[in-house]
């Protein structure tokens, strides 16, 4: 990966126009005491943009660190640049971390397999909560247009993808993993589980190390104390109710309107590309070639356009939970059949997918879910998970349900690069074997 944070940040085409409050110049930290408060800008904008979302202003920050937001300018030009340096600080951090996880694996090593993961994902995860601003940035592609922050938040966590994928391959080596799994979709998922532990809903009250230590136990072990054949899985009552709803979700959008389904049609992309709390009714205005005016006319404010699309979004997909859960099966078949069914939502609606996802990057959200209650899925899950665990059926992995709740409904989303590769059945695979069977060659 290149440093595209090299470069100095005020050479940037486009920067001589950012706004300065009159007789003010950024003036370079040229003194440790300087530095020292540049560090603690930082640390105030994670916090208060991890809290508060990317709509977070300079006064926001300057007044939660207890300066005039005229003195942010000594530090930063711009809120932008704020930005850049956070998710610069950010894979800095993930680059050490995957050097440092590479340079221990051509050293003796006392440690399992098991353990080099886990330490690994660990250090993963510490840095995704220590860095939660930047986490939210790379949902998107960048809350502006600065070239840089754009670049910044596109860029992929190779070093730690690295170090994760030879772990793996030293774990194959010993016997310890699966021959059968493909290893490099498998770091990517696995590096990606570790950084989601930066979202508070997921991690809740559990600590970070704890939370990573659950991700590991499950991935390498799996939920089945039986492993589950896909066979037996694809014939389940649940997968059937699955897919009768898959198959169901055929657009009904009424097309009497020509104008107002294009208006929507075009906020479901600028929702998922940009954010819901990023996106003004004058970007869709722009992306559709309509007047704001027009817009507004069209489908009111811009709450509103947002519950006229999610609101069909949970018609098709919402109702599928309970059919699921009310079928003749297995408690590991019910969690198979939503993990198939989440699958097939984020294929067939990728922008409602990402829309929906708004609420657990953000901590806690501007607004709630207009159709959707993260509280009502995990209690769901609790119910699904106590049964199983009492039936002998599946392994209590944590010492909460509530904490292994939050952990398995993470993991039955499948990340969307890697749908995008491997496709929905090949997903469904590697969703049950990290979930159910797990990827660790298992003992007699």
């Amino acid at each position: 990966m290149s440093d595209a944070g090299a470069a100095d940040r005020r050479s940037r085409p486009g920067s001589k126009n950012r706004r300065r409050p009159a007789g003010l110049a950024a003036v370079p930290d040229s003194s440790p005491a300087d530095a020292t408060r540049r560090t603690e800008i930082l640390k105030t904008a994670n916090t208060v943009i991890a809290t508060s979302g990317l709509r977070t202003s300079l006064q926001q920050i300057a007044d939660a660190a207890g300066i005039l937001a005229g003195s942010l300018y000594h530090h930063f030009d711009s809120k932008e640049a704020i930005l850049v340096e956070l998710i610069r600080r950010y894979h800095a951090d993930l680059d050490r971390i995957g050097d440092v996880a590479l340079a221990r694996l051509d050293e003796p090593d006392a440690r399992s397999v098991e353990e080099q993961i886990n330490d690994l994902g660990r250090d993963i995860a510490r840095c995704a909560v220590e860095h939660r601003a930047a986490l939210q940035m790379s949902f998107y592609e960048g809350p502006s247009t600065d070239p840089e922050l754009v670049e910044l938040t596109r860029r992929p966590p190779t070093k730690i993808q690295a170090a994760m994928l030879q772990t793996l391959r030293a774990g194959r080596w010993r016997g310890s993993i699966r021959p059968d799994l493909d290893l490099p979709t498998l770091a990517d998922r696995l590096c990606q589980s570790m950084l989601h532990v930066g979202l508070d809903v997921i991690r809740h009250k559990a600590s970070t190390d704890e939370m990573a230590d659950l991700k590991c136990r499950l991935v390498l072990h799996g939920l089945a104390q039986q492993v589950p054949l896909d066979g037996v899985l694809d014939r389940s009552e649940a997968f059937a109710a699955a897919e009768r709803v898959i198959q169901s979700w055929v657009d009904h959008e009424d097309d009497q309107d020509l104008k107002a389904a294009h208006v929507r049609a075009v906020a479901r992309a600028e929702f998922g590309r940009r954010g819901y709390e990023m996106t003004t009714i004058r970007d869709i205005a722009s992306a559709a070639g309509l007047g704001t005016g027009t817009v507004y006319r069209i489908i009111g404010s811009k709450d509103e356009l947002l519950m006229s699309i999610m609101l069909e979004f949970s018609h098709k997909v919402g109702g599928a939970w309970a059919e699921i859960v009310r079928s003749d099966s297995t408690t590991l078949e019910k969690l198979d059949a939503l993990s198939w069914l989440n699958i097939n939502a984020l294929d067939a609606f990728p922008d409602e997918f990402r829309i929906q996802l708004a609420w657990l990057r953000q901590s806690p959200p501007d607004t709630p879910s207009p159709t959707w209650s993260f509280a009502t899925r995990v209690r769901q899950m609790k119910s699904i998970l106590s049964e199983g665990i009492r039936s002998g059926e599946i392994r209590a992995l944590s010492r909460t349900t509530d904490m292994l709740a939050r952990c398995v409904i993470g993991e039955q989303w499948i990340p969307e690069n890697i749908l995008d590769e491997i496709g929905t059945r090949d997903s469904l695979i590697l969703v049950r074997d990290t979930l159910l069977r797990g990827i660790a060659v298992r003992q007699p």
